[in-house]
């Protein structure tokens, strides 16, 4: 059986490789800024409550400072702008008003490519404490604040802020013996939440769902990608992991440029070119991680290298590609669940409460990604029924879109600042 009877759509092979160029370079001339504005990102802060106010330690990553103007200046100047930015967008108030941030802003060394800052705050009164955030909400849309409190009395309470939702009532949880910190519904709709607005793990899911494989292949697909995302997330939780963050998320980049490449190989034929000038690519960056540039190790590129031309090899010698998706969905949903689960296993939650916010979380993203598929396959299915070079025109340019996508996500996260 041939490549393109395996899928549950089929179409002539492409002869519009200009088309397909074309789309990939003017989607990523288009689609370079908006990637950027909506790429993931998390901040982190730490709340010890005493009988003036608290004590805040706040950490982020040191490449979302460069969103703003002084984020590249000397280190002791950022330091200054970044201690009076966050004194100002993470604010405490009571009742009887705003708290006062002291002026002497710490800032302390958490590990490389991570910034964090110390300070007090003063409050008026201690009735009624409420945590505004408003952190980076205004640039990049999609990002992430997880807050942890520590009150008078040992109780420890976990909020996750996101840019619809920016204040959190301590009370009564600050008083209620009993009151759970944060209700399942609440990480489930955050997780919906997340892929909506997760551009990078929307477009893996969608470079899926393009080549309209028939219903089983497709779901082992989709069931594949489920139970990786899951396993990291628990592996995660537990701690057992501590993946390289750089290059998890590089790699999720790469992970979705490379299925777009496969749809295209799809639909132009095993003699395509386009898998083995990646592996030639592949081994110009582990030459250069070798010399010192760029953020992500000699031994990830070489990892990845051998694993796909292994992949590529086994598909050009015939192997059935829409049966063997879902080993990839797998490998590569490993990765994309630990681009969250790390960020949330170093807030330091304690595991029964993390358990509880992985496991809703999880299933929003889960019920959002369904409903994507959902969406999307049965209309592709009967475009490709009723008129398959349409179908084809639309696998490619949108395949060219994620390709472009896709290598623009891993270049900036792979080589950015």
């Amino acid at each position: 059986m041939s490549r393109r009877q395996q899928s549950g759509a089929s179409a002539p092979r492409s002869r519009k490789p200009l088309f397909v160029l074309l789309a990939a370079s003017v989607f990523l001339c288009l689609l370079v800024v908006p990637a950027e504005a909506h790429d993931r990102t998390q901040s982190y802060s730490f709340w010890q409550l005493t009988e003036q106010g608290a004590r805040v330690r706040v950490r982020l990553a040191e490449l979302d400072l460069t969103h703003f103007p002084w984020g590249v200046l000397a280190p002791a100047e950022r330091d200054a702008e970044a201690a009076r930015y966050l004194t100002a967008a993470l604010t405490l108030h009571s009742a009887a008003g705003t708290c006062e941030a002291l002026p002497t802003v710490r800032p302390v060394h958490p590990g490389p490519g991570r910034v964090a800052y110390e300070w007090e705050v003063r409050c008026p009164g201690t009735e009624d404490l409420r945590i505004r955030c408003d952190i980076l909400f205004d640039i990049v849309g999609s990002h992430l604040h997880f807050a942890r409190v520590r009150t008078l009395h040992g109780r420890e309470l976990e909020k996750v802020f996101h840019a619809h939702e920016r204040s959190w009532s301590l009370a009564p949880a600050t008083t209620a013996e009993h009151q759970p910190p944060s209700s399942a519904a609440g990480y489930v709709w955050l997780g919906i939440e997340h892929i909506w607005s997760g551009y990078d793990h929307l477009a893996f899911v969608i470079a899926l769902v393009l080549p309209a494989f028939a219903l089983v292949p497709l779901a082992k697909a989709i069931t594949g990608f489920t139970a990786a995302h899951s396993i990291t997330l628990t592996l995660a939780t537990l701690g057992l992991v501590r993946p390289h963050l750089p290059s998890t998320e590089a790699l999720i980049g790469l992970s979705i440029a490379l299925v777009a490449i496969e749809n295209l190989w799809l639909r132009a034929g095993p003699r395509w070119s386009g898998p083995w000038w990646v592996l030639i690519l592949l081994a110009a960056g582990a030459a250069a991680a070798l010399a010192g540039i760029g953020r992500i190790p000699a031994t990830v590129f070489a990892g990845t290298w051998l694993f796909l031309a292994c992949h590529f090899t086994s598909l050009r010698c015939g192997a059935a590609y829409a049966s063997s998706r879902w080993g990839i969905a797998f490998l590569f949903g490993l990765i994309h669940g630990f681009g969250f689960a790390s960020a949330l296993a170093e807030v330091g939650m304690p595991s029964e409460r993390l358990a509880l916010a992985l496991g809703a979380f999880n299933l929003g993203v889960e019920l959002g990604q369904m409903a994507v598929v959902l969406a999307i396959w049965p209309l592709l299915r009967a475009l490709a029924r009723r008129s398959p070079s349409w179908y084809g025109t639309v696998v490619e340019s949108s395949s060219a879109a994620v390709l472009a996508l896709g290598v623009f996500w891993f270049v900036s996260r792979a080589y950015g600042s």
